[in-house]
Order: C-alpha cells, then structure tokens, then sequence
C-alpha cells in the first residue's frame, strides 16, 4: 500500500493530482486554498465559477493550470465543531472517498492531499490525520485500485502525526 506524508509545498508537487483543502465558493480564500489559486493563475478562478461551488464532503475536479501537477481535486471538510462528531467524521471522510474516486474515474496515478479542515476550519490535527488514513487505507482495499496517496504538510506537527500514524498502522 503506497501511502506516505512528506512536508512540502503542495503547489510544487509533480503528481497527477493535487487536493485543494477549498471553500464552498471555490473560488479560493485563505491557507493552502489561496496558495493554489495563487500559484494556478487566474484560470483557476474562472474555471471554479462555471462549477458553482461544492458542497461539504462533495469533490470537484479542475485542470492544474500552471502547478506541476494535471489536476486540482477541490473538496470541501467540515467546520469543526458545527456538526456532531460523527457527521464531523463522515463528511471528513467523504472528502477523501469523492477525491478518490474522482482520480479513479480519471485513471490517475497519484494523489495528493492536503491538511482538509485542520486549517481555519479548526478540525483537531491528530483526528483529522487519523481520520485522513483510516479512510485511504479503506478505500484502497475496497477499491483494490492502484494509486499513491501523499499526504502533503507544511508544519512539523502535521508531519510528525502523520508519520507515526502511518508508521503505527504497518507496524
């Protein structure tokens, strides 16, 4: 299973996808959000006009412009606390099930995630980063679908967490 985190700039990565941690808009904002469409130009924004926004736990897929990568998978996480915890879970998840099956429709090869709804939207680190493997590492075996699956931060915190979770569950 090719699962690793590496501490990166996302809009750097030469992958076939990158996920963007976006807004419901989509249209871009703060953190890594406004990083992307930064680095993407403004055909980013005009493209994610004509997708009239998405929707918490929904993904929507958009060339990369002038990143590296082929494609932008924008999905939007959940505000944390404003569900219960359980829905806080599932609508976290469903980021990653709809970007992974978004680069399954589109035969891709490799992915990389963002930190999705750690940033302002205020979702606990550990449970997200926890939340963010259990879910690929599910949907891999589910899917029996070749891909890699990067996990890309920016912080040694967001590093460290990921590293020992994925370190912990292949131990």
């Amino acid at each position: 299973m090719n699962l690793r985190v590496v501490k990166e700039d996302i809009t750097r990565l030469k992958v076939d996808a990158i996920v963007n941690a976006a807004n419901k808009t989509l249209l871009g904002g703060g953190g890594v959000d406004g990083a992307i469409h930064q680095a993407a130009g403004p055909e980013l924004k005009e493209v994610c006009r004509k997708l009239n926004g998405c929707m918490t736990g929904e993904a929507k897929i958009t060339e990369a412009f002038k990143l590296p990568a082929k494609y932008i998978i924008h999905t939007v996480g959940p505000i944390y606390p404003f569900h219960t915890i359980s829905e806080n879970k599932k609508l976290l998840s469903s980021c990653y099930i709809n970007s992974l099956n978004i680069a399954k429709a589109y035969k891709l090869k490799s992915i990389a995630f963002s930190c999705i709804s750690t940033g302002v939207y205020k979702y606990p680190k550990k449970i997200a980063a926890m939340t963010a493997i259990e879910t690929c590492r599910k949907w891999i075996i589910d899917e029996n679908y070749d891909i890699e699956i990067i996990f890309c931060v920016f912080d040694s915190d967001n590093f460290n967490i990921y590293n020992d979770i994925i370190n912990a569950s292949f131990n």
